[in-house]
């Protein structure tokens, strides 16, 4: 690297947040993204798991008699840690990316979880439909955050295709839409821009 451009990297570093914000995702975010990785593993392997104990359910119902209680009960053990985990990465990516967000005026305590139930379809089409996201609602501002360890192109159609069903349902129009991300791929990051979703992240692979 030339003497020129190191001047200019470290004038970049002193006098440019958002320069600064990029170099620290590329350097200081490998361990995060390692432990993103384990956490996906993890997940992997609890998910196999978990379906194969309910194939040895399915097949030995009648042969188990009491014990299938003790397999539902099993099941439920398992659901319970694969959403604390989902919680666990929610919270360690808003606080990983908390800078950012205050950059933008968005304060992550205030950050709450909106889940709603279509039960009968009116709202998005399909009965029993679940919509799962973060909200921030200040000064009569709507601000849709979804939060994803690892982005991709369907994550962005789903939030997209969440986005008027939260606001038909909460009768307020989104003043912003984030898209949180440890990393994203950049298909996704293409099409959250063209429907100007505004994403932080801390790498595009």
């Amino acid at each position: 690297m030339s003497l020129k451009l190191k001047e200019e990297f470290l004038k970049l570093l002193e006098e440019d947040k958002d320069f600064r914000f990029t170099v620290a995702g590329i350097i200081g975010y490998r361990d995060i993204l390692e432990r993103f990785e384990e956490y996906d593993k993890k997940f992997n392997e609890v998910i196999n798991e978990l379906r194969e104990h309910r194939k040895i359910l399915n097949e030995h119902t009648r042969i188990l008699g009491n014990h299938t209680k003790r397999f539902e009960e099993h099941d439920k053990g398992f659901n319970e840690i694969i959403i604390g985990w989902g919680e666990d990465l929610e919270r360690t990516a808003m606080e990983i990316f908390r800078e950012a967000l205050e950059k933008r005026g968005i304060e992550p305590g205030k950050i709450s979880k909106f889940k709603f139930k279509d039960k009968d379809g009116s709202y998005t089409g399909r009965k029993g439909e679940v919509i799962d996201v973060d909200i921030l609602i200040e000064d009569e501002k709507l601000y849709i955050i979804e939060v994803k360890s690892h982005a991709e192109l369907d994550h962005i159609e789903r939030l997209i295709d969440k986005v008027p069903v939260i606001e038909k349902v909460l009768n307020r129009k989104a003043e912003k839409v984030y898209l949180i991300a440890v990393n994203i791929n950049d298909d996704a990051f293409e099409r959250a821009e063209e429907e100007k979703i505004e994403v932080i992240y801390g790498s595009i692979i």
